[in-house]
Formats: C-alpha cells, sequence, structure tokens
C-alpha cells in the first residue's frame, strides 16, 4: 500500500488537481485518494498553502485607489461572484464511476474469453469433420479389402505366382484369377528396382498377340484389380524403356500358363 500511495504522490496528479488541469476521471481519482488516505490529504493541504505562498510573493502591489476603481466598474456591469473551494465529488459518485469501469472491464474479459471459445470450438468442429472424413475414408477402404478378401476366398479364384528369372531373380507376384467371375487381381510383393528409363509391364499372351495390361509399380505394393482376359493362355511381366521400343519376348523376366477351363 506504501508503494501505491507514493506512486500516487510521485504522478503529479494531485499538482494538476490543484490547477484544474485534469480530466474527470482523474479528478474522481484524486479525490478518492484524498478522501481515503490522511497522507494524501496532508499532501493536498500542503500544496495549497504552498500555491498561496507562491501566489503572496509573485503578487504585484496595485495602485492606490485601483479596488475602489475595479469594484465600481464591475459592480455597474457584471455581479461579483466569490471564488469558492471545488466541491468533492461525493463517494457514492466515485463508488459508482469504479462499478462502472469494474463492470466494463468485466464484460471485456467476457467478451475475449467468448471470443476464444468461439475460436476454440471452430478448430473442434474442424476436427471432428476431418476426423468424421477420415473415418469415412478408412472404411471404404476396409469395405475394399473386404471385398478384395472375398475374392480372394473364393473357391473358383485361381492364384499364380509370378517368379523371375536371371534379370529379375527377386521379382515375386501374385495373380489372382476367377474365370467363373471374369475378374482378375494382382498382388505386387517385391520388384527389383530398375533404371529411370526402364519400367514393368504386364502382359496377356493369346496365340497371336500380346495385349498390355498395364505397368506395375515398385512402389504400388498392393492388391489391385487388372483386366481380364478371355482366352489368354499365358500372363507375363516384361522389362521395358521408355523410348519407345516395341516390346519382345526378349524383355521377359517372368511368365504364367493360365489354366483352361
Amino acid at each position: 500500500m506504501e508503494e501505491k500511495l507514493h506512486t500516487f504522490l510521485q504522478s503529479g496528479l494531485l499538482e494538476k488537481y490543484l490547477v484544474g488541469d485534469t480530466s474527470i476521471t482523474e479528478s474522481v481519482e484524486v479525490e478518492h485518494y484524498i478522501d481515503s488516505y490522511p497522507e494524501v490529504n496532508a499532501a493536498y493541504e500542503k500544496l495549497q498553502n504552498n500555491l498561496e505562498i507562491v501566489a503572496k510573493v509573485n503578487a504585484v502591489e496595485a495602485p492606490y485607489g485601483s479596488l475602489d476603481k475595479i469594484l465600481k466598474a464591475t459592480e455597474e456591469e457584471t455581479k461579483v461572484v466569490a471564488l469558492k473551494k471545488p466541491n468533492k465529488t461525493p463517494w457514492y459518485s466515485i463508488a459508482a464511476s469504479v462499478a462502472a469501469f469494474a463492470f466494463g472491464f468485466y464484460s471485456f474479459t467476457l467478451y475475449q474469453e467468448n471470443k476464444e471459445l468461439h475460436s476454440e470450438n471452430d478448430v473442434v468442429v474442424d476436427e471432428l469433420f476431418d476426423l468424421r472424413s477420415d473415418i469415412e475414408k478408412n472404411n471404404s477402404q476396409l469395405n475394399d479389402l473386404a471385398l478384395q478378401l472375398q475374392k480372394l476366398n473364393n473357391p473358383d479364384a485361381q492364384k499364380y505366382v509370378f517368379k523371375g528369372n536371371e534379370r529379375a531373380k527377386d521379382l515375386k507376384t501374385v495373380a489372382y484369377i476367377n474365370p467363373v467371375e471374369k475378374t482378375s487381381m494382382i498382388d505386387v510383393v517385391t520388384l527389383p528396382k530398375l533404371p529411370e528409363e526402364q519400367y514393368y509391364q504386364i502382359w496377356a499372351e493369346f496365340q497371336d498377340k500380346m495385349i498390355n495390361l498395364g505397368i506395375l509399380d515398385e512402389t504400388e505394393r498392393r492388391l489391385r484389380p487388372i483386366p481380364y482376359m478371355e482366352d489368354a493362355l499365358a500372363l507375363s511381366i516384361t522389362i521395358e524403356n521408355r523410348n519407345g521400343n516395341v516390346p519382345g519376348m526378349d524383355n521377359e523376366v517372368a511368365e504364367i500358363l493360365l489354366k483352361n477351363k
């Protein structure tokens, strides 16, 4: 408390109040301190006395008879009003001002908290939407996986394993073909890494032609469908160049013969 009073006394508000240079808010604050703290009241009385002393020291004696002339002139034109000491603001006005300030501060605090809650609520809602989207996506993937497993477990599905030759010893890929439902799926297990200008391609072989069934990517190791080819004699995997050379059997690295129904 002593530190608070010291800070107030050093702020210069008492001096400004004494000469009428304070705002309404500052006046309320000063009068509150004067009424509440004897130290401030004593300092205020001392300042008043000092002001009177300074005024007397700097006063210039008026010529003889000046006062009578001034009074006579003012009586003819205006009324002389005696100066009074400013009335202090009643305690209830101070209390009302403090209450209003407290209410304003409390309202502002509530507004800030409400704003933060709205912001947090928006974040939670966005996260819930993202979570719901992820759940729906995962459910869709699980459904696809369940369908794929159902196809693999179908008694009519036939399993074929590709094994690489000398050019791709570590190659291993599995094909699942269902001649009854006319579906084909392939599962890339391992594909040896190739130079950037080369890639793996899978083909359906017929008596007189080869049909491209798509590219196999070593980074895409998952079960995926491929076109079903009726009456195909075999499936083969080749290494192709991106320069557009015509595919040939010399490029073949794995082959499976299909069972005839």
